[in-house]
């Protein structure tokens, strides 16, 4: 019976034993492995995930706006005549000071013109001489006709006195033309209201010397009609179309901060002002009660409304560089497209585009600091963003 048996049996297992031990081994390297390479391509594309812009966009806003359009204005009689004298000579007396309403033709002061005076008296003196010249030579004549059947005159002679008295009467009509000339000169030692209104201005007083149409002076008096205003606005060249002849405006003055008046465009100058780039628009306003002032400061809102579709889109999303104005649109694939934009109007929060941008567009409400052309993006929130349709008529103020 041999006695070597048991220990083969132990050596056995201890080789499968030490099969099974390196086999442990190598898979928990083999899962150790597995497991970091797993966790290294998470990191990867964790990295990759947070290398990409995460974007809220929005869609170009569409809208008809009813704008107002507040511009500086100035208020100017709507009729207003410097009143000068048209005689030389001295102011014998006035009756209408500053603030004082006439009527047409009301007589405001007279002047003292003696030399005009003289003038008539001796055109006058003159044409009754002319006058008794004149019949004398017809009488004359008269008297040389009846002698003529008899030839105690001639015909030549005849012909003479006729031409005589002809010309004699051509001298009276001279010197009746000459006195009512200066009759009607001394009619205007009178000065007269050309029309109903105010005296706005007087720069004259008794005994002062007056020279006949002297423009180089001040006025001796302005007459105003303030019963009708004239409000005159400076448009800029801009919003010009956008106003119509006949269009309404609203009147605010600074002694009146609780009310407004209406007013209407009137008139336009139809050019451009090369220094300034406005064009000048005149407004009527109704002031029959006299409470409003020619000369003072208005504030003009003129509205503006437009036909036409303008997108809108917010402040933040215009990016400016060496490319100028641009906006981040995202494409389908999510990548970035820039796109150049022309700007029609800033209005603050938002701006009014000309042209570059289209109603479907997804545009990037804040584009992150260097942000390029074909870069992916991850687009948060709200994907389609607002829609690009036209909305409702809005207003909004554009201070001038």
């Amino acid at each position: 019976m041999s006695t070597d048996a048991p220990p083969r049996k132990s050596r056995r297992g201890l080789g499968i034993a030490g099969i099974l031990l390196a086999c442990g081994a190598v898979a928990v390297v083999v899962t150790g492995i597995s497991a970091r390479e797993k966790s290294s391509a998470d990191l990867r594309h964790w990295t990759d995930e947070q290398a990409i812009s995460s974007v809220a966009v929005t869609r170009p806003d569409g809208k008809v706006l009813t704008n107002t359009l507040d511009l500086p204005g100035r208020l100017e009689a709507y009729s207003r005549a410097p009143i000068y004298a048209r005689v030389s000579g001295y102011v014998k007396s006035w009756s209408a000071d500053i603030g004082a309403r006439v009527k047409a033709g009301q007589v405001i002061a007279e002047v003292e013109a003696p030399d005009l005076d003289q003038q008539l008296l001796q055109a006058r003196a003159d044409l009754a001489s002319q006058q008794a010249s004149a019949r004398l030579s017809e009488a004359t004549l008269n008297r040389r006709k009846t002698l003529l059947a008899s030839n105690f005159v001639s015909a030549q002679e005849i012909d003479e006195r006729s031409a005589d008295l002809a010309n004699k009467k051509a001298a009276v009509n001279s010197g009746q033309a000459n006195v009512e000339r200066l009759e009607a000169l001394a009619g205007y030692k009178k000065i007269t209201a050309p029309f109903d209104g105010v005296v706005t201005e007087r720069n004259t007083d008794v005994g002062a010397l007056i020279s006949a149409g002297s423009s180089a002076g001040p006025a001796m008096f302005v007459v105003s009609d303030i019963a009708k205003l004239r409000v005159y606005v400076n448009v800029p060249q801009t919003y010009v179309p956008m106003i119509k002849i006949g269009a309404k405006a609203v009147i605010t003055l600074p002694e009146y901060p609780n009310r407004s008046f209406p007013a209407t465009v009137e008139a336009s100058s139809q050019a451009v002002d090369v220094s300034s780039g406005t064009t000048r628009m005149q407004l009527a306003l109704d002031n029959a009660k006299g409470e409003l002032m020619p000369g003072g400061y208005a504030n003009v809102k003129l509205s503006l409304v437009r036909d036409e579709v303008s997108l809108y889109i917010p402040a933040s999303a215009l990016m400016f560089n060496r490319s100028g104005l641009r906006v981040a649109v995202v494409g389908p694939d999510d990548r970035v497209q820039l796109k150049t934009v022309t700007i029609a109007r800033d209005l603050g929060r938002e701006i009014e585009l000309a042209s570059g941008l289209s109603p479907d567009d997804r545009i990037i409400v804040a584009p992150p600091d260097g942000i390029a052309d074909g870069e992916k993006v991850r687009v948060v929130g709200n994907d389609a963003g607002k829609a690009g349709k036209p909305t409702a008529s809005e207003k909004q103020d554009v201070k001038g």
